[in-house]
């Protein structure tokens, strides 16, 4: 059964499902630590089942990235069948991807997104993150029946992508590193066995001011948990408390111009051909703008499992 844990600058707590926070007694600060006291978690969560009213208000509670850092934040690219049709790929063959986010770009549920002052197309990409809670050496095999060994963990994540960087420089890293680039949170749900066999039933929302951009299960998903760190894992070893990103399903601001249009821009020398794209991205109105309120959420539809929602305002610096 899961459990929602939360942090906060007073430490980890576990939240009941009235929303009141019960304070987990562990000496842990970081997430790898809090996920090795598993029994500090347990009496937690049974004091919130037992007494679902009592604890402290989430509101005010100034809740912290779940997730610690340093940590690896590793991220899945194209891994929606939805986001490969938008982004001009064959879903049935585009190949599995993996790159790396700097764990400084992680930041807050409630944080705020800043925008560098250089960059002008900046996107979103809800995604559901697989916290790890055992080793994964180069070699291992994964498998959905060993899977819960190895995550212990979900997170709501946000992908924040600066396409003006991340497309002409073909350089994903610094596109997505910058500081509050990687909004986790609100909430760890701390997932056994039985959960995480439910997770095609999680579906990712995310809205811009009210307006909904994504929303798709995971069953769109390319490349499920187990094959991906099967994959990850012939040349990158996890530890506990780093991060998975499994991909984003359609609806990002950025997409495809069409077949048509790039055919004919392959025929322009590249700088040529990136000004005439980001030309046409100037009048596209779904890329984010100083003010903008962008909530993401991840849930099973029945509220079973529920990682909770983030709430992000982007800011200009």
């Amino acid at each position: 059964m899961s459990i929602q844990v939360v942090r906060t600058t007073d430490g980890w707590w576990v939240e009941s499902g009235t929303g009141r926070l019960h304070r987990v007694d562990t000496d842990a600060d970081t997430t790898a630590g809090l996920l090795a006291d598993r029994s500090a978690v347990q009496r937690a969560a049974a004091h919130a089942a037992a007494a679902p009213d009592a604890g402290l208000s989430t509101g005010g509670a100034g809740l912290l990235s779940p997730v610690t850092t340093p940590c690896r934040v590793v991220a899945q690219m194209v891994n929606y069948r939805s986001h490969a049709v938008d982004s001009g790929f064959d879903p049935d063959t585009v190949p599995p991807a993996f790159f790396r986010k700097a764990s400084g770009s992680i930041s807050g549920p409630d944080q705020d997104i800043v925008r560098p002052q250089h960059v002008r197309f900046l996107d979103y990409e809800v995604e559901l993150g697989l916290v790890m809670g055992a080793d994964l050496p180069v070699g291992t095999e994964v498998t959905d029946t060993d899977l819960s060994h190895y995550v212990a963990a979900l997170v709501v994540a946000n992908d924040v992508s600066a396409r003006d960087l991340q497309l002409p420089k073909t350089q994903f890293y610094e596109s997505k590193s910058y500081p509050t680039f990687t909004p986790l949170g609100p909430r760890l749900l701390l997932v056994d066995a039985d959960d995480l066999a439910r997770l095609p039933e999680l579906r990712l929302t995310l809205a811009v001011n009210g307006a909904t951009r994504q929303d798709r299960t995971t069953t769109d998903m390319i490349v499920r948990p187990a094959s991906a760190l099967s994959l990850l894992a012939r040349f990158q070893t996890l530890q506990p408390g780093d991060v998975l990103l499994t991909g984003t399903p359609g609806g990002t601001a950025l997409r495809s111009p069409g077949r048509l249009l790039t055919t004919l821009a392959a025929l322009l020398p590249p700088h040529k051909r990136w000004q005439k794209f980001f030309a046409r991205q100037q009048a596209n109105p779904d890329y984010l703008k100083d003010g903008d309120v962008v909530t993401a959420r991840i849930a099973t539809d029945d509220g079973a499992l529920d990682l909770g929602e983030q709430r992000t305002v982007v800011r200009a610096r």
